[in-house]
C-alpha cells in the first residue's frame, strides 16, 4: 500500500492533517455520520467546498478571462437575484391565494351549515381539514420527504458549510409549496413562513444549477455558477426573499439572512440580498393590487401590512415598563420550554414512531388534524356568548360580524343576534385573522381572561405536538399567536390595575408575540425589524427591543434556540459563531489526536488511489513530493471529488511513474474546472460507480495539476479557539497542521495589500522586491545560525 510505503517519510516531515471537531466524518452524538461519500456512503450529510481550489487548471482558466468576463459574471449574479425575487414573490402569492381561499370557503360553508345543524357543520369542518392535511402529508411522505418541517435548520447548516442531501431539489420545492397549502389551509397549529424561506432557497439553488435535469427542466444558458461558493450566495438571497415574501418585510428579510442563517457575509452580498428582498416586496404588492378588486377570491382584500396597528396606543408611561419586562420574562420561559418539549418529542418520533414507515406518519398527522378541528370547533361551545359592546361607528369594527366574514366578534352558535363568542373569535378563525383580532385596538374587554388562558394552554399544546410531524411546518405564526395571547392577558391586568384610558391591550399582545419569538428562536435585530414592519408602528420599537433583550437572555439561561436544537437533533454539525470554552485549553495538535494521515505522492498508482478511496471516508488528502536532497515537501491538497473525476475520465492516466515536468513536458490540462464540480442536485460520483480494468489499475496519475497548492496551514501549537475562528470565518473544509516553521520568509502587513488599481504593475513589483530584499538581508543576519525549515512562509 502506498500509504504504508510513504509512512516513514511522512513521519519525518511531521505533517498532520486536521479536521475540526464536529466538522466532517465524525459521528454526531450517535446520529448519522456527517460524510456521505466515504467507503460506506451511508450518511446523508456532507461538507461543502466553499474554498476556491486554486490548482493549475483553475489558474490557467482564470488567466484566459478578461475584465469583460468579470463584468458579465457580476451582471449574471444581479440578474439571478432579480429572478429569485420574482420567483419567490410569485410562489408566496400562489401559496397565500390558495390558503386564503381554502380557508375562506371552509369557514363560509361551515357557518352556513351550522345555522341549520351543528353536527353536520362539525362533520363538514373536520372532513375538509382532514382532506387538506392528508394531501399535505401524502405529498411529503410519498414524493418529497425533505420538504417536511420548516427547513430553516437545514438551510442554516447549508450556509454553515454542511450539505444535507435532498433539501434543495425540485421535488422538495414542489412538496414545500403544495404541502404548505394543505397543512396551513387544514388549520394545523403551524405557519407557512418557515416553509417560504425554504421555498426561496430552493428557487435560488435551482436557478444556480440551471434547473432540474431529472425532470427535464434545465437550460444550459442558466448554468453559469458551478461552485458551492456561488450557490451559497444565491441561497442566501433566497432565504432573505422567503422572509420578505412571508411577512412582506423586505428589510427584515435581509437582517434575518444576516443574523440567523448565514455564517459568512460581505458587502457585495448585502447589496444583492437587499435588491432581492425589494423585488419580492414589489411583486407581492403588485399582485395584491391586482387581486384587490376580487379577482383572487378571499386574497387581496387586506393591505400590504399584515397586522397594521398604526391606530393603536399612541404613548406609554414609565410605570408600564415593569409589566412589559414581565412579558419578556414570560416569553423567555415559555420559549425555552417550547424548545425543550419539541426537542424531546421530535427525538421520540425519530427514534420510535417514524421508524415504522410512512403509513404511521400519515396516521399521526391525520389524528392531530382531527383533534385540532375538534378543539377549534368544540371548545367555543363551552363558553357563554357575550353581549356586544358599544362600538365606535368610525372604527370599522362590527359586532357581531356577519357569518363567513373576517374580523372581530364572531357570532358562533349564539342565540342572540347581538352576542358574540370570544373564544371562537380566536379559535374558529384563520391564524392571520386571529392574530389581527388579538392585536386590534379599540377592543378593550373583547376577550375574557378565561378564554385567553384556555386558548393559550390548548394552542401551546397543539403547537408542540404538531411541530415535527411529516408536513411543512413553520413556527413564526404559531409563536406570534401564543405570545400575543399571554401578552393580551397581561394587558388586561394592566388596564384594570392602572385604569388609564390610553392603554391598549393590543399593544401588550404585540409585545407578547415578540417576546415568545425571542425566547424561542433567540433572534433580536431581525425580529425587531420584522415586528415593526408587519405592524406599521415605529413608536413601539423601544418596547419591542426591551422585551426581546429580556426574553433572549432568559431563554439562553436554559437552552439554545429552536433552530440550533433541531439542527443538533438532525445530526447537522453546525459551527457556531463562538468556540466552546474547552477549546481555550487545547491546541491544534491535540485536536488531531492520534489519527493516521492518509496522503498521496505526486505521481500515484491508480490501484493505490482506488484502494485508499475505498478504505476510508476522507474528502481531502495531502499530496507530498520529495526533493533531490530527500526532503519531504507538501505540494498541496487534492479533493476526493477531483480524484473520482480523474478515475472516471481516464484521460490523465500514464504509463510512467515520473512526473510530467521531469519528462520534458508541461503540465497537461485536459479538463475544465466545471467538470470537477459536484452537482447541487445529487451526491456526485462514488468510487463504486467507477469501473476500471486490470490495465487501468497498473497505470499512474500525476496529481500536480489538480492539487490546491495553497491550502490553509496552522502551526501545531496554535490554540484550538484560534483555529476554530479561522476555520469558520473563512468557510474552510480542511486545515493542515504542521510543525512550527524555523525561519520567516517574509511578513505581509496592511501596506502590502493596499495596491491602487491604476498603479503600474511593474512599479508595484519593483517596490515589493526592494522591500523584500531589505527584509531578507536583515533576517539573514538575525537567523544565520538557524537550520533550514521544513515549511517556509508566514501570512501575518
Amino acid at each position: 500500500m502506498i500509504s504504508n510505503h510513504l509512512h516513514n517519510g511522512m513521519e519525518s516531515a511531521k505533517l498532520m492533517w486536521s479536521r475540526l471537531p464536529n466538522s466532517e466524518d465524525a459521528d454526531f452524538e450517535g446520529l448519522s455520520p456527517s460524510e456521505s461519500s466515504g467507503a460506506g456512503g451511508g450518511g446523508s450529510v456532507e461538507s461543502l467546498d466553499y474554498e476556491v481550489i486554486e490548482n493549475y487548471a483553475y489558474r490557467e482558466e482564470q488567466a484566459q478571462r478578461g475584465k469583460l468576463y468579470v463584468g458579465f459574471y457580476v451582471g449574471v449574479k444581479w440578474f439571478f437575484a432579480l429572478l429569485i425575487g420574482v420567483g419567490t414573490g410569485l410562489a408566496a402569492v400562489f401559496i397565500n391565494i390558495s390558503v386564503e381561499n381554502f380557508a375562506g370557503w371552509k369557514y363560509s360553508l361551515t357557518f352556513s351549515i351550522i345555522q341549520k345543524s351543528y353536527i353536520a357543520g362539525f362533520i363538514v369542518f373536520v372532513l375538509i381539514n382532514l382532506a387538506l392535511v392528508y394531501s399535505s402529508v401524502y405529498i411529503i411522505t410519498q414524493f418529497a420527504p425533505a420538504a417536511a418541517g420548516s427547513g430553516i435548520p437545514e438551510l442554516k447548516g447549508y450556509l454553515n458549510g454542511i450539505d444535507t442531501h435532498g433539501i434543495l431539489l425540485f421535488r422538495t420545492l414542489i412538496g414545500k409549496i403544495f404541502g404548505s397549502i394543505g397543512s396551513v389551509g387544514g388549520g394545523l397549529a403551524l405557519g407557512k413562513e418557515g416553509p417560504l424561506v425554504h421555498t426561496g432557497a430552493c428557487i435560488a439553488s435551482l436557478l444556480g444549477q440551471g434547473g432540474s435535469t431529472k425532470y427535464h427542466l434545465s437550460s444550459r444558458w442558466l448554468q453559469v455558477f458551478k461552485s458551492d461558493r456561488d450557490r451559497r450566495d444565491l441561497v442566501t438571497c433566497g432565504c432573505a426573499a422567503g422572509v420578505a415574501a412571508a411577512f412582506r418585510a423586505p428589510v427584515g428579510g435581509v437582517l434575518f439572512a444576516l443574523e440567523e442563517v448565514t455564517s459568512w457575509w460581505r458587502s457585495q452580498l448585502m447589496w444583492r440580498v437587499f435588491f432581492t428582498s425589494a423585488i419580492v416586496a414589489v411583486v407581492v404588492r403588485t399582485a395584491m393590487g391586482w387581486c384587490k378588486s376580487g379577482k383572487c377570491g378571499h386574497f387581496g382584500s387586506g393591505g400590504f401590512i399584515i397586522w397594521d396597528v398604526s391606530d393603536g396606543q399612541e404613548d406609554y408611561s414609565f410605570v408600564e415598563l415593569l409589566p412589559m419586562a414581565v412579558i419578556g420574562v414570560i416569553g423567555g420561559l415559555l420559549g425555552a420550554l417550547f424548545n425543550q418539549l419539541t426537542l424531546y418529542l421530535t427525538h421520540w418520533r425519530r427514534n420510535y414512531l417514524h421508524k415504522r414507515g410512512s403509513r404511521v406518519k400519515m396516521i399521526e398527522v391525520c389524528l392531530i388534524s382531527v383533534i385540532t378541528s375538534a378543539i377549534s370547533f368544540g371548545l367555543p361551545l363551552f363558553r357563554k356568548c357575550t353581549p356586544c359592546p358599544e362600538v365606535d361607528v368610525n372604527s370599522g369594527i362590527e359586532c357581531p360580524r356577519p357569518p363567513g366574514m373576517y374580523g372581530n366578534y364572531v357570532n358562533f352558535y349564539c342565540s342572540n343576534d347581538k352576542e358574540y363568542n370570544d373564544l371562537a373569535t380566536i379559535f374558529f378563525n384563520t391564524q392571520d385573522d386571529a392574530i389581527r383580532n388579538l392585536f386590534s385596538a379599540k377592543t378593550i374587554h373583547e376577550f375574557s381572561a378565561q378564554s385567553l388562558l384556555t386558548f393559550l394552554v390548548m394552542f401551546y399544546s397543539l403547537a408542540v405536538v404538531t411541530f415535527g410531524t411529516a408536513v411543512p411546518a413553520g413556527q413564526f405564526v404559531p409563536g406570534i399567536m401564543i405570545g400575543s395571547t399571554y401578552g393580551r392577558l397581561v394587558g388586561k391586568f394592566v388596564v384594570s390595575f392602572y385604569k388609564k384610558l390610553n392603554i391598549e391591550e393590543g399593544t401588550y399582545a404585540l409585545l407578547g408575540a415578540a417576546s415568545f419569538l425571542g425566547g424561542s428562536m433567540r433572534m433580536t435585530v431581525s425580529l425587531c425589524v420584522i415586528m415593526v414592519e408587519i405592524t406599521n408602528n415605529l413608536k413601539l420599537l423601544p418596547l419591542i427591543m426591551l422585551v426581546l433583550l429580556i426574553s433572549k437572555a432568559v431563554g439562553d439561561a436554559f437552552n439554545e434556540g429552536l433552530y440550533e436544537e433541531q439542527a443538533r437533533l438532525r445530526g447537522i454539525p453546525l459551527l457556531e459563531s463562538r468556540p466552546k470554552y474547552q477549546m481555550r485549553q487545547m491546541t491544534a495538535k491535540e485536536a488531531c489526536g492520534n489519527q493516521k494521515v492518509v496522503y498521496f505522492p505526486r505521481v500515484a498508482k491508480v490501484a493505490d488511489v482506488v484502494s485508499i478511496l475505498m478504505s476510508n471516508s476522507h474528502n481531502g488528502f495531502p499530496v507530498i513530493d520529495h526533493t533531490r536532497s530527500g526532503e519531504t515537501l507538501v505540494i498541496g491538497l487534492v479533493l476526493r471529488s477531483h480524484l473520482l473525476v480523474l478515475l472516471q475520465s481516464k484521460a490523465d492516466f500514464q504509463h510512467s511513474p515520473l512526473p510530467s515536468a521531469l519528462r520534458g513536458r508541461s503540465l497537461p490540462i485536459r479538463h475544465r474546472i466545471s467538470e470537477f464540480v459536484k452537482p447541487a442536485s445529487s451526491k456526485g460520483l462514488s468510487i463504486h460507480d467507477i469501473h476500471l480494468s486490470h490495465d487501468d489499475l497498473e497505470m499512474y496519475i500525476d496529481l500536480a495539476p489538480f492539487v490546491n497548492p495553497s491550502p490553509y496551514i496552522v502551526p501545531d501549537d496554535m490554540s484550538l479557539t484560534k483555529v476554530y475562528n479561522l476555520f469558520r470565518q473563512l468557510g474552510l473544509r480542511h486545515i493542515f497542521v504542521v510543525p512550527r516553521a524555523s525561519r520567516v520568509l517574509g511578513v505581509i502587513t496592511r501596506k502590502d495589500l493596499l495596491i491602487e488599481g491604476d498603479e503600474d504593475s511593474s512599479a508595484v513589483e519593483l517596490q515589493s522586491a526592494s522591500v523584500r530584499s531589505q527584509r531578507d538581508k536583515r533576517l539573514s543576519k538575525r537567523n544565520a545560525d538557524v537550520e533550514p525549515p521544513l515549511l517556509d512562509g508566514l501570512l501575518g
